[in-house]
């Protein structure tokens, strides 16, 4: 489990603007999305071979997105009752 601390540091490498990628989440105030890194992984992408095609990628950018991911994954959903 990661510790709220870590968490914290983690997400903080995450910028949201709306000027930049219309407002996804991005690493670092770069041109990469969040999104973008959770697709690579999800489609099987070795983190190092992310990091080597992406070089001003650090591994903790890409244990940030799953942090990001992981923040949202765990607030509850509403749903309207029919």
């Amino acid at each position: 489990m990661v510790y709220a601390g870590a968490m914290r540091d983690l997400l903080a490498r995450i910028t949201i603007r709306p000027d930049q990628c219309h407002g996804w989440p991005c690493i670092r105030g770069m041109r990469i999305r969040v999104a973008d890194i959770l697709e690579m992984l999800a489609n099987g992408i070795a983190a190092d071979e992310i990091l080597r095609d992406f070089p001003d990628l650090e591994a903790d950018d890409i244990r940030a997105s799953l942090a990001y991911a992981a923040s949202l994954a765990g607030h509850p959903v509403v749903v309207a009752a029919e």
